[in-house]
């Protein structure tokens, strides 16, 4: 694995603890933040997570590191039971809430305050766990990893959407180009939090993805695992399961 990446260089706190304190400091405009700097294409690959999720048609979903609750609110449509989303941002987590209530969906999703590496849910619990742009932010990857594999239910699907780098020119120097100045450059623009989208470009560009990331959960213990490269490769859907 690459050197930590943190938000914050000169910080004593731990890597969740920056974390944490980022996301709650970006959660105002995040959402819009989100669909600027995308161009709006995560709403697409969210949509692909939801496609491969749905066909398992499972009873209760676990979505970490939720954020706003995009994706746990869109899990609802494969029909679930029970919707958790989990993140440790306090400040994400109340804009998620906000938006849950507005459209009517409390008695479905609930949202909690914790992270992977202490799921508070017993063994072989959920039919499908997801995570989307967080993997990278845990703290400890494969130790967040295997309680993703402890909660998740045998026979389970795993699906990660995560940032990737795309290999081919001129794809691949357009989007470092695009990670290192641009990316950072709106985020001064339109977040309070100076350094926090030169950290997501930065531990976006150093976090192992493709078969690098393939390997490492396999060597956690899932199995069927299967990486779908998006938009010329500047995001990567993963989808794995347990024995």
């Amino acid at each position: 694995m690459p050197k930590e990446i943190t938000p914050y260089k000169d910080s004593s706190l731990s890597k969740k603890e920056q974390v944490a304190k980022m996301f709650d400091n970006i959660s105002g405009n995040y959402d819009n933040l989100n669909r600027v700097i995308s161009f709006g294409i995560d709403v697409k690959w969210r949509r692909k997570v939801l496609q491969l999720v749905a066909k398992t048609q499972p009873e209760n979903v676990l979505d970490i590191a939720t954020g706003t609750g995009d994706l746990a609110i869109l899990m609802t449509q494969t029909g679930a039971k029970k919707i958790i989303g989990l993140d440790i941002s306090e400040g994400m987590l109340e804009i998620g809430k906000s938006k849950i209530e507005e459209k009517k969906l409390s008695q479905t999703i609930e949202m909690v305050l914790g992270d992977s590496e202490n799921i508070p849910f017993e063994d072989n619990f959920f039919d499908a766990i997801t995570v989307a742009f967080g993997v990278r932010n845990f703290e400890h990857l494969e130790k967040g990893l295997s309680e993703i594999l402890r909660v998740l239910k045998p026979g389970g699907i795993f699906v990660v959407l995560e940032t990737s780098v795309p290999e081919k020119t001129p794809y691949k120097q357009g989007y470092n180009f695009y990670s290192k100045n641009i990316l950072p450059l709106i985020g001064k623009l339109f977040s309070k939090d100076n350094v926090a989208y030169g950290y997501l470009s930065e531990s976006a560009a150093s976090f192992p993805y493709g078969e690098a990331f393939n390997n490492i959960l396999r060597k956690t213990g899932f199995i069927s695992v299967e990486a779908l490269p998006q938009t010329f490769g500047v995001a990567t859907i993963y989808s794995a399961s347990k024995k």
